[in-house]
């Protein structure tokens, strides 16, 4: 029996017409100084700048499913190009601005994109890339730049014009008739992965994964009018989890942090802005709670923020709560993901405070509506929803990539690394861990950081956790090195706060009665900064090219 519904398709441009017309007064701030200042746009101008853009970039020649890049930070520029570009029927694709150049060079070249806007503040440094950058034909520049930067930015001969973004914009009709036949399975809109192993591989996110990935964060996250959400996430890390577009969908003001992500100016934005909710990497709300903790400001319009991109500190969680009644919601997801899989938010009637409240606020969090999961044993076989049983995470949905992005370029091994990421319709994570029975997913590693001693399994996430729960530790790492007698031991990479001090032996003596005696560190190294990736996870494969290298000094306890 069929259905009497109607089926209209799940488009980019739905959201944009909601929010701009349902939504028109709600705002998108964006920060212009150090101190939390900021400009306003409300909704209502945000359609119609986009409509203004959509006709501008047609003036460019884009058609079809061309490609448009952003180089961009958080800001309402940057919005607009979320919402126009995709509702034109055209892929919009993020550039990560931290990626190092040679994987700036491969993305957007293996992507094919034809037009790139610019923030001006990074004109300079993106102005070197450009004669690499063969694919491009227009650069739109966001804001004043000098005009040694604009000739540099137009001198490859590639390159046929460079465009002021309002000047392109003036004169443009401030509405238009956005395209209602789109398959809402085509792409929105691309985002790259980190590229941790061999070249970055890109995922094409559809209309519909977008559109059901954002309403379901949102429910999840209770997101309605009047919240105002410091999106302190950057727009080219997979969506920005959602943020940009569940806003406009429920109504939410968007609070843009643009360049000024250091702890004194977010603090100031929050104070200013009445910030409810937000969210951003770990690394980040660190350095937040530090100043909070020194200097006080009036934060107490924040609700709760979310935290992705590596796992939480307890320690840090606690922090936030205890001091500044901020509850931290832990998330978890990946590119290839939209990217939010899970959220940690206790079940009804659980006590606040209780070992059960968080042993829920500290897991990965509970599986979204829409995504399936199983644990895969290391002999292949499927584990139970026990909370003990661990397995390789796999995960299935509808805003869960079934393949990477291809061009036809790819290698024949580039192929087989891709195909080896999917089993059965599955995408395999390369995560360790176990799920509850009311579905809690609790990671215990990657498979690749996981410690094998002694034909066992050691936690590096738990060894971490526990570390920086230590008052004199800022951050800390743990890898695995090669060790003679049990094949791999912990080393502890340990970043101390400024100002204070402690040893290798307090540190482990800290540990003692937290994990089991075995998986004690015996290998500790202090250092100035954990290194990380261009999202702010813990880039453990440099900190194990440098132990290789002799570059950490060790200390042994035996």
């Amino acid at each position: 029996m069929d259905s009497t519904m109607q089926s209209p398709p799940l488009l980019i441009s739905s959201i944009l017409e909601y929010g701009s017309t349902i939504h028109a007064d709600q705002e998108v701030v964006t920060c212009t100084d150090t101190d939390g200042s900021a400009r306003r746009m409300t909704y209502a101008e945000v359609g119609r700048r986009s409509a203004q853009l959509a006709h501008a970039l047609r003036g460019l020649g884009i058609e079809g499913d061309n490609r448009v890049a952003t180089f961009m930070w958080n800001n309402a520029e940057h919005l607009i190009a979320y919402l126009a570009v995709p509702s034109m029927g055209a892929v919009l694709h993020a550039l990560n601005i931290r990626l190092f150049p040679q994987q700036l060079v491969y993305i957007t070249t293996h992507a094919g994109n034809e037009v790139v806007i610019v923030d001006n503040t990074l004109a300079g440094p993106f102005s070197q890339l450009l004669p690499h950058l063969t694919t491009l034909r227009h650069v739109i520049v966001n804001g004043p730049v000098d005009d040694a930067t604009r000739e540099a930015l137009g001198a490859p001969d590639h390159i046929e014009a460079v465009h002021d973004f309002y000047g392109l914009l003036e004169g443009q009709p401030e509405s238009y008739d956005w395209p209602r036949d789109l398959d809402e399975n085509c792409a929105s809109s691309m985002c790259y992965t980190s590229g941790t192993t061999g070249n970055p591989k890109g995922v094409a996110y559809s209309h519909r994964s977008n559109y059901l990935h954002s309403g379901a964060v949102g429910m999840a996250l209770g997101v309605g009018q009047g919240d105002r959400l410091l999106t302190v996430v950057p727009l080219f890390h997979a969506n920005a989890w959602g943020f940009p577009y569940l806003c406009m969908l429920a109504g939410a003001t968007l609070v843009m942090p643009d360049r000024f992500l250091q702890a004194e100016p977010l603090a100031r934005l929050i104070e200013r802005e009445k910030v409810t909710s937000g969210g951003g990497v770990p690394t980040i709300w660190n350095d937040l709670v530090r100043y909070l903790d020194e200097h006080r400001p009036d934060v107490s319009s924040v609700q709760r923020l979310m935290v992705g991109g590596s796992a939480c500190p307890p320690a840090l969680m606690r922090a936030f709560q205890d001091r500044h009644d901020i509850e931290i919601i832990h998330g978890w997801g990946m590119t290839e993901m939209s990217p939010v899989g899970t959220l940690a938010i206790p079940p009804a009637g659980v006590e606040e405070g209780s070992d059960a409240y968080w042993r829920y606020r500290t897991a990965q969090g509970r599986l979204l509506p829409g995504v399936e999961a199983r644990l895969i044993g290391p002999d292949g076989s499927e584990q139970p929803w026990d909370g003990e049983a661990v397995g390789e995470l796999e995960v299935r949905g509808p805003w869960i990539t079934a393949s990477y992005y291809a061009n036809g370029t790819e290698s024949e091994a580039e192929r087989d690394e891709m195909a080896a990421k999917f089993h059965d319709g599955w995408l395999r994570t390369g995560d360790v861990g176990a799920l509850t029975r009311d579905g809690f997913l609790v990671l215990t590693d990657r498979a690749k950081d996981v410690i094998k001693s002694g034909g066992e399994w050691i936690s590096s996430v738990d060894l971490e956790n526990e570390i920086m729960a230590h008052p004199a530790v800022v951050e800390a790492s743990v890898i695995g090195v090669p060790d003679e007698k049990w094949g791999e031991r912990p080393l502890a990479t340990v970043v101390v706060a400024e100002g204070a001090e402690v040893s290798a032996a307090e540190l482990r003596t800290f540990l003692e009665g937290k994990v089991a005696h075995w998986q004690l560190p015996e290998r500790w190294s202090f250092i100035d900064e954990v290194p990380k990736t261009s999202v702010g996870k813990f880039d453990k494969k440099v900190l194990r090219s440098r132990f290789a290298q002799g570059e950490l000094a060790v200390e042994r306890l035996d």
